[in-house]
């Protein structure tokens, strides 16, 4: 089955009430794990490259100063990996850009392959995040690829995405967004926060996707809400990196209680990448400590180098960089460079495994339409938007 635009996804979510879990990569092992757990469990697949993923997957080791061309080069190393291993998939595959910045970002990943695309210009005033989401719409729509927006601001950090506080999402701007930008997503705040030190104990509140989800029925749109930060940052597993010279403080998450009970409020998309990072950190620790010869490897000792120079440190890109281009192109020129692809995909498996079953997306593959880009254009144009 050819990759799919996000849309058809969207409508399986909303007709038969469960929530799609989207899980960012950032290398091939990863995108070819995510994809394998999601054929396990007989699940459709969203595989999202952040937009200074995109820079990193271009070789660009400090991603947060990507240029253009980088995020052409690595959208397109994403795409070909996913591709690679979703384009003769038994479920439906998308490929969605997360967080893109701009206009430009958003013309590179769809250049790349990608089929769906987020513009996040959430911290613009209304009117011109409007006016850059409506441009964006355009574009991509004729194209056939589907749009989320986001209206309103997560406190955190994540990549190029920092904010000290939360502004929750007015119910109603969020229709009138909807309305004049005809997205086919919607990322909204109310109360998810991205990174690792969510806090403890936070309480999302439901009230707000449910008033959104219940204005656009009475205006009959269309737009599946998404719930950003929404990591649930395992415990255990942040102790285990601790347990292995790590000094990861204050990392909690969302409660998976409290994400669960925001599906039936309207909730469709629940986007995750700190539980991955974490995974997969875990995994690499566990290797060189039970395999203390591999820490003087010619092709992978540089990674251990990193991970005891930066024991608070989560993020895998900053400890893959002497074998990128594992990362950005799959070559495994050795065995330990295998052992560390092993890490990496067991981690995903692990992280991405249990929100599969926990979102309730497992057996819905069959429940999603095998829409194609081209079709999913002609159907936008028929609908005007």
């Amino acid at each position: 089955m050819a990759l799919i635009p996000l849309r058809p996804v969207l409508e399986a979510t909303q007709k038969y009430g469960y929530a799609q879990g989207a899980f960012n990569v950032n290398a091939v092992a990863q995108a070819k794990a995510v994809i394998e757990v999601h054929e396990m469990f007989r699940s459709p697949a969203i595989l999202q490259g952040a937009d200074l993923a995109n820079a990193f997957m271009g070789g660009r080791v400090d991603f947060a100063n990507g240029t253009v061309q980088d995020k052409i080069k690595g959208a397109a190393n994403i795409g070909a990996a996913v591709k690679k291993y979703g384009e003769n998939s038994p479920v439906p595959v998308v490929l969605h850009l997360d967080h893109g910045r701009d206009f430009d970002s958003v013309t590179a990943a769809i250049s790349g392959g990608y089929t769906s695309v987020m513009i996040d210009g959430s911290s613009l005033p209304f009117n011109e995040n409007v006016e850059l989401t409506r441009e964006v719409v355009k574009y991509a729509h004729e194209r056939g690829v589907s749009v989320e927006g986001e209206l309103g601001v997560l406190a955190g950090v994540e990549d190029h995405v920092f904010s000290q506080a939360s502004t929750y999402t007015n119910p109603l701007d969020a229709v009138e967004f909807v309305r004049q930008t005809g997205v086919d997503a919607l990322a909204i705040s109310y109360g998810t926060m991205h990174g690792a030190s969510k806090g403890k104990d936070v309480k999302l509140r439901k009230e707000i996707p449910t008033a959104i989800r219940e204005c656009l029925l009475h205006e009959g749109l269309f737009c599946v809400l998404v719930s950003h930060g929404s990591s649930t940052v395992p415990g255990y597993i942040v102790d285990e990196i601790n347990a292995l010279g790590g000094k990861l403080a204050n990392a909690h998450g969302i409660a998976l209680e409290q994400l669960k009970a925001a599906i039936p409020c309207g909730i469709g998309k629940i986007n995750v990448d700190t539980d991955i990072r974490l995974a997969v950190t875990r995994n690499l620790k566990e290797l060189f400590a039970q395999r203390p010869e591999l820490q003087a490897s010619a092709s992978i000792g540089g990674i251990y180098e990193r991970l005891q120079a930066k024991p608070e440190q989560f993020d895998p890109r900053a400890f893959l960089q002497p074998i990128m281009d594992t990362v950005m192109y799959g070559t495994v020129p050795d065995d330990d460079v295998r052992a560390v692809c092993g890490c990496i995909e067991r981690g995903v498996k692990e992280a991405v495994g249990t929100l599969i079953v926990e979102f309730g997306s497992v057996g819905k593959a069959p429940l999603v339409e095998p829409v194609g880009l081209d079709e999913m254009a002609w159907r936008y144009r028929k609908a005007g938007i």
